[in-house]
């Protein structure tokens, strides 16, 4: 038996022990975190460089840009690591760093779609008063209510979780230390993490598409009494790109974190965990520019600048 203090690192299982397997996967896995980070970045210098995007609904896509890259940045480069290695490993104070600024970024981002969900209600059903109620300085402190849920929700779990005692072997059968994996290894009661856990899933998940659910309904509405279809299909395409975000990470987030213990399989938790921390991150500045007139405009703008010079 060895307490968590003894203990100095863990083995993470992953998806594979054949060298040939974990080698493919690491290509793939390389190319997806390439194009998360391109995508973003290159989202962030359009919303940076076009003035035509200094918009309320922009300034959010630039924070959910900044929590993707960060996202997919405290878990990817680690796995690529051990994939290529025989032994894959992760030191405990690096699994305690990860696991709280994964859940960090993940309730941030939980936060900030809610968020962005709000500016597209004021934007269709409140147009006339939109500048009025979505001004910078209002922007700025939802911007903030967002990243500070994130910094400081996440701190009773960590806290918790670290006191509990580890015994051997110790094995987490995932491909970085997600918080589910590592109570497997717990030798003590872990009822009062799984109840913070639970009181966290309502403030972190069910409370944010809870809201959204209503907000759409709301907007729904609004666009179903627009006259013209060109104003319907107008309206309806400004929400089209932010449900299909929220749908893809709320929809494996809480698959994950939400349903009854007994059906949990390490298999299937780390498929799930695959589309929360590494697909949407990728997906999401490729499904803003592919669905928005915007951003393709800008994109198109910066190329024929970077022409230029």
């Amino acid at each position: 038996m060895k307490n968590q203090t003894s203990m100095t690192e863990f083995f993470l299982l992953g998806f594979s022990r054949s060298l040939k397997i974990r080698l493919v996967l690491s290509g793939l896995f390389s190319v997806a975190y390439t194009i998360t980070l391109v995508g973003n970045t290159t989202i962030l210098m359009l919303i940076w460089l076009d003035s035509r995007l200094h918009t309320p609904m922009y300034y959010f896509l630039s924070h959910l840009a900044c929590v993707d890259i960060c996202y997919t940045s405290s878990t990817v480069p680690q796995m690529l690591a051990n994939l290529q290695r025989p032994r894959q490993t992760i030191c405990l104070v690096s699994c305690a760093i990860q696991m709280h600024v994964f859940l960090t970024l993940a309730i941030t981002e939980c936060i900030l779609l809610a968020i962005m969900a709000y500016d597209r209600y004021v934007a269709i059903c409140h147009p006339l008063h939109y500048t009025f109620l979505m001004n910078k300085r209002v922007c700025m402190k939802l911007a903030m209510v967002s990243w500070t849920c994130g910094l400081l929700l996440p701190v009773a779990h960590s806290a918790l979780t670290w006191q509990l005692p580890f015994c051997g072997p110790n094995q987490i059968d995932h491909f970085f230390c997600e918080m589910p994996a590592l109570l497997k290894l717990a030798c003590a009661d872990t009822k009062i993490v799984e109840k913070v856990t639970s009181v966290g899933c309502i403030f972190t998940l069910l409370t944010p598409i809870s809201f959204i659910t209503m907000t759409y309904i709301r907007i729904l509405n609004a666009i179903l009494k627009i006259q013209s279809a060109e104003g319907r299909c107008k309206a309806f395409s400004t929400c089209a790109s932010h449900m299909t975000v929220v749908v893809i990470f709320y929809g494996s987030a809480m698959f994950m974190y939400m349903r009854p213990k007994s059906s949990h399989s390490p298999a299937m938790d780390k498929i799930v965990a695959l589309f929360y921390s590494i697909v949407t991150p990728m997906f999401n500045p490729i499904i803003y520019s592919l669905r928005n007139k915007e951003v393709k405009a800008a994109f198109v703008k910066m190329l024929r600048l970077c022409r230029l010079h």
